[in-house]
């Protein structure tokens, strides 16, 4: 059957896709800790009370019309007040745009800035950059980062690639690493875009930065750090992709917002009124009237970050227990979100049925087999496939099960070693 040329040569998400062989295997009664999806087991980690009250409430006063294009004013104001109280960034309601979530805000950016050929830069790993890059006919440069630099790109690496690029994409925390900038790493890519935009003529388009910090409230212990704080003058090159999906354990409500220039807010929210990617209104509404008990909005996010990482230090934890016995295995100390990165290096090792691993994501299958666990290798965020680091994810997971499937996975890997 002839489809488009984009339709084609479309690929699914690689990660989706681990997600639903693991999740086949259970339903025939397969026992697996399923450490794929970046996502949140409900049961775990429900919704706040009160945001769960809210959004029955506007579904009883019937509010299930269409929403405004870019989102009711309450919610918009809320979120306007909230930017200014948390990080002091200063955006008017007009400069907000709410949808369904993050991922139509970040194809809405790509869209609004990137032509057909124009260079995107991203770093690698990174959470589906080369999707959006591919779906907007752009050119993506990869930076490949290290690990000594917790898999966060430098303005060094980055420098090469700038004067003819149109976006930089960023994140921290970073999905899949679950690390963050220093204040000293963000400031010198700072520099590098505001240097970069004073040498472009007023014809040409500006170097802009993605920035997405959804994962923002979830950090450990670690401060979080934005482009706007650091440098006012990028406010009018930065575009923000946030929203309530990770911070309050709310994957399927579906509400994100993004904030910056209005010129460019403008064009995204014209854009969204053709794709109708908007949040639902009764969640729109209860968002906004959740917002408003701050002290309840923190009271929830801080016990829920503090849930999840406990989870990631027993997990860690349990990785290092591993490293110190011989095993081929390393982790990096969480700093944020729900990730926790993981080095498992097996390449060349003979598995039981006698066939040798050739890429992380042999590994990755002979785990669920042998180990009952599963990750998803960094080859799936852009890696090359021999590489040994791996994302695991704990909002799937209680701390019982981690601590249950750590000496299955010890079995698993003492039989490559």
């Amino acid at each position: 059957m002839k489809v488009s040329k984009l339709a084609a040569n479309l690929i699914g998400s690689e990660i989706v896709k681990i997600g639903n062989e693991v999740n086949d295997m259970k339903a025939n009664g397969a026992q697996i800790a399923n450490l794929t999806i970046g996502d949140l087991n409900s049961q775990l980690y429900p919704i706040p009370t009160l945001l769960e009250e809210e959004i029955e409430k506007a579904y009883k006063n019937h509010q299930t019309n269409y929403p405004p294009a870019n989102g009711i004013l309450p919610l918009r104001k809320a979120v306007s007040e909230d930017l200014k109280s948390r990080w002091n960034l200063d955006y008017s309601p007009a400069d907000i745009l709410i949808t369904a979530g993050a991922r139509p805000l970040i194809y809405a950016i790509y869209k609004t800035i990137v032509d057909e050929g124009d260079k995107v830069i991203y770093p690698v790993p990174s959470w589906n950059n080369n999707h959006y890059t591919y779906l907007t006919s752009a050119q993506g440069i990869e930076v490949e980062t290290k690990p000594e630099n917790n898999f966060l790109p430098t303005a060094e690496e980055i420098a090469p690639h700038v004067s003819d690029a149109v976006l930089i994409s960023l994140c921290s925390p970073l999905n899949p690493t679950g690390t963050m900038f220093t204040k000293d790493q963000l400031y010198g890519i700072c520099e590098l875009i505001l240097e970069e935009n004073k040498k472009r003529s007023a014809d040409q388009k500006p170097l802009y930065l993605l920035y997405d910090q959804i994962y923002s409230n979830l950090t450990f212990g670690e401060e979080h750090f934005n482009p706007v704080s650091l440098f006012p003058e990028l406010k009018k090159y930065t575009i923000f992709v946030d929203g309530i999906s990770k911070s309050l354990a709310a994957t399927g409500v579906r509400v994100g917002w993004s904030f910056g220039p209005s010129e460019i807010i403008e064009k995204m929210k014209a854009l969204n009124t053709h794709i109708g990617a908007w949040a639902p209104k009764p969640e729109q509404e209860a968002t906004a009237n959740y917002y408003q008990n701050t002290a309840e909005l923190n009271r929830f996010v801080n016990h829920f970050k503090g849930e999840l990482e406990n989870s990631l230090k027993v997990l860690h934890d349990g990785i290092q227990g591993l490293k110190s016995k011989g095993l081929n295995v390393d982790s990096i100390q969480p700093m944020g979100a729900m990730y926790l990165t993981i080095k498992m290096d097996y390449i060349g090792k003979k598995m039981s049925n006698g066939d040798v691993i050739e890429k992380t994501s042999d590994l990755v299958f002979y785990l669920i087999r042998e180990g009952g666990v599963a990750f998803v290798p960094f080859s799936a965020f852009g890696c090359a496939v021999t590489d040994p680091w791996f994302r695991a994810s704990v909002g799937g997971l209680s701390v019982d099960e981690i601590k249950e499937m750590l000496p299955k996975l010890e079995k698993a890997l003492n039989f490559l070693n």
